[in-house]
């Protein structure tokens, strides 16, 4: 008797299981609005950032605010700029909020904290994330930006050959992974082109995020007299870090990712950053094509100005993300990934998008300089 209560036990378990985990999407006729989750740094010191991927994704929603006939409710997560509370977060949005689809986050380091949780469960769709490690390892975290390797040649080759540069120095914010990794794949590029294994004059000078005396590292690289400085970061160290280097007098070029184009950087930063040369994803001075049209067109008339580039990523995420429910045509979460991965071609503000087998647009870059205290286009490199 006891080892058939064990199995009746055991057969009751494995049911319990078998039952948890074939259970059904919702059904389009029970549904009354379909969730889409947001996922951004509110607070914290990445909050410029994931405000301006909102307003995109907002401005998105207004423009086409239903898919199969059912208006569009966006759930958004405040990850206050930590990887904890990233991962917390995605676990609420997942589990608490049940949303058919994720969008974010700005931060790379938000979205690897959040991808074992989304893994297998909702597909995500990054707007500004460039860290490879992103989507590795997860095809269910796609994104619609390019990726730090593409930036990092991006920015190496134009110091090279626009600034005739030969030797560099970088200063990297160590807890930051976007920063460490695009350091990397700059300093890798820049040896490459210039085909001198010392073309890096020092291991990268570190700081911490929150950090705001750079004294010590503008004092040592003024004195190994590089040709660039290339000083990937959140934007407000950055701007006080090429501040502190002007008020020492140091001249020397600042090129940087695109994490500077916010507000923050000019404002922490006013005339020192003038200048500054950086890569991002998007210009409204060129328009690529109609939707980049209409969402600037959109954008100017709410909000009274052009937009950033991580603004158009925003609008272009949310985009695809309904695109692929619609074509989907069910709210299965495994059928709405599939379609996401199979997006090609797809117009969007900031340019066609074609993800590749790792869930990777393949994307244009965008070279702008701050002049004037604004952000002016320089030019377009392609892949």
């Amino acid at each position: 008797m006891k080892k058939l209560a064990l199995l009746i036990t055991a057969f009751l378990f494995f049911a319990v299981m078998i039952t948890g985990c074939s259970k059904k999407a919702p059904d389009l006729s029970e549904v009354t609005v379909i969730k889409i989750g947001v996922f951004e740094p509110m607070t914290g010191a990445n909050a410029s950032g994931g405000e301006l991927e909102v307003q995109g994704i907002k401005l998105a929603n207004e423009l086409f605010p239903e898919v199969l006939g059912k208006k569009i409710e966006l759930v958004i997560a405040d990850n206050k700029s930590d990887k904890v509370e990233a991962a917390n977060a995605a676990e609420r949005l997942v589990n608490n909020d049940k949303v058919t689809a994720i969008i974010g986050s700005w931060g790379s380091s938000f979205c690897m904290a959040a991808g074992p949780i989304i893994k297998g469960k909702v597909p995500a769709v990054a707007c500004s994330a460039t860290n490879p490690l992103v989507t590795k390892g997860n095809d269910w975290y796609f994104r619609v930006c390019f990726l730090d390797p593409f930036q990092g040649q991006v920015m190496a080759t134009y110091a090279v050959k626009n600034l005739n540069a030969k030797t560099a120095c970088v200063i990297q914010e160590i807890s930051n992974d976007y920063s460490v990794g695009l350091a990397k794949f700059f300093m890798d590029s820049f040896v490459k082109l210039t085909g001198n294994e010392k073309a890096i004059l020092a291991k990268p000078f570190s700081y911490n995020t929150g950090d705001n005396d750079f004294t010590a590292q503008v004092t040592a690289i003024a004195q190994l007299k590089p040709d660039v400085i290339f000083a990937p970061g959140n934007y407000t160290e950055s701007a006080l870090i090429i501040k502190q280097a002007r008020d020492q007098g140091i001249k020397i070029p600042f090129l940087g990712g695109d994490t500077w184009e916010t507000g923050p950087f000019l404002e922490v930063g006013k005339k020192s950053v003038e200048g500054a040369v950086f890569s991002t994803f998007f210009t409204s001075e060129v328009p690529m094509n109609k939707t980049s049209e209409q969402f600037l067109k959109a954008y100017r008339e709410k909000y009274k100005k052009d937009p950033d580039a991580v603004t158009a990523l925003g609008y272009d995420a949310y985009l695809v993300v309904r695109a692929a429910i619609e074509r989907a045509n069910s709210l299965d979460p495994q059928k709405i990934r599939d379609e996401i991965a199979k997006t090609k071609d797809f117009e969007g503000a900031a340019g066609v998008i074609t993800l590749d087998e790792n869930g990777d647009a393949v994307k244009d870059a965008i070279i702008k300089v701050v002049k004037d205290g604004k952000f002016k286009y320089l030019t377009t490199v392609k892949p």
